[in-house]
């Protein structure tokens, strides 16, 4: 082969290796560029995920506290309407209680 004939092939395949090497930069370069949508994409519905199980632990959390209200103010009114009841019952009993104090003390004046 004559030497302009293996320059030429030469100076192809040195221009075919730089095209080789240019499209794998790209290449690498487009990958490298998804990967971090990727990565971004994946953060943020993570951190959606995270947001959205929060609230629902929030929500339970509520819920709970509701019902442990409701319970308590329930336990309240029936320990109220006990000491009411158990009041009323002893009505007479400190009436007469009462009234035998006043006499005595009257009967101390005397």
């Amino acid at each position: 082969m004559p030497r302009p004939e293996v320059l030429d092939r030469i100076q192809e395949a040195e221009q075919e290796a730089d095209e080789i090497v240019e499209e794998a930069e790209q290449d690498r370069e487009d990958r490298i560029a998804e990967a971090r949508e990727e990565a971004d994409e994946i953060r943020e519905s993570a951190r959606e995920e995270a947001e959205a199980a929060a609230e629902d632990r929030l929500e339970s959390a509520r819920e709970e506290i509701e019902a442990e209200r409701e319970q308590i103010i329930e336990d309240g009114e029936s320990a109220r309407d006990d000491l009411e009841q158990q009041a009323s019952e002893q009505i007479d009993e400190v009436v007469e209680y009462v009234t035998d104090l006043f006499e005595e003390a009257v009967h101390a004046q005397t």
